[in-house]
């Protein structure tokens, strides 16, 4: 047999579940999840609002437990470890790509890069060459100085997604990453994860809109909380069209 073939998935959720209770009330967020993603794969969790796509995503990246099931991830059984333990994981193996941003508004686009790699105890040399790196990948070391109120829409998403990628993390998770943004930004912001998958990262996207599903190898389709549907696509031949760079 193969070294491929008996690769370990580097996500793997075995049942998963997810229950909220309110009062009196359950609700079933997520129900036996089961989903496999490989290194180097590119993901999209597909579905309607209140399918549970960004429930499973809070999961993924540590964010929230479930209520059962197992999740490994790159190897090691994450169910239950302690908050630091949890913290330190999602520091190292996590990069997050938020719908809003969130990059921190007082602090220069450099700042909210460096932040994360100073809970490493990182030397502050390499602090910055791991930034400027970032920010060149994604064609936004212009604007180191500035602050977020400084930069458009696309441009906040372009230093956002230099701040998922410059802890050199096993995956990205991308919660909507073109919500907030004009179809040209928006599509712009998709062939940059594009490139980025083509250089070789992981990337697990969450998305209702099928324009964009459509630029990932695998879309995982939810409904009340379950796999309902599960299918690869061709990105080159299915995706939106390409933004002109010229």
């Amino acid at each position: 047999m193969s070294d491929e073939t008996t690769k370990q998935p580097l996500i793997e959720l075995k049942d998963i579940t997810k229950v909220f209770y309110t009062d009196e009330v359950e609700t079933h967020a997520l129900s036996g999840i089961h989903l496999n993603i490989n290194e180097g794969e590119y993901v999209s969790i597909a579905g309607p609002s209140g399918c549970g796509k960004s429930t499973l995503l809070s999961i993924l990246g540590l964010l929230d437990t479930p209520s059962d099931g197992t999740y490994t991830l790159n190897g090691q059984a994450v169910a239950g470890i302690n908050f630091s333990d949890r913290a330190r994981i999602r520091n190292r193996e996590v990069g997050f790509i938020f719908q809003s941003f969130n990059l921190i508004g007082d602090l220069t686009v450099f700042e909210n890069l460096e932040l994360p790699l100073t809970y490493r105890g990182m030397p502050k040399s390499e602090r910055a060459d791991r930034v400027l790196s970032a920010l060149e990948r994604v064609g936004m070391a212009h604007r180191i100085k500035h602050y977020p109120s400084q930069l458009s829409g696309g441009q906040q998403q372009r230093a956002a997604v230099a701040r998922a990628l410059v802890g050199k993390p096993s995956i990205l998770l991308a919660d909507e990453p073109t919500g907030n943004l004009d179809s040209k930004n928006g599509e712009a912001v998709m062939e940059l994860l594009k490139e980025l998958h083509r250089d070789g990262a992981t990337i697990c996207m969450v998305t209702h809109d099928d324009r964009f599903s459509r630029y990932a190898e695998r879309t995982v389709h939810l409904f009340d909380g379950k796999v309902v549907d599960e299918h690869t696509t061709r990105p080159e031949v299915d995706s939106v069209a390409a933004v002109d760079k010229d």
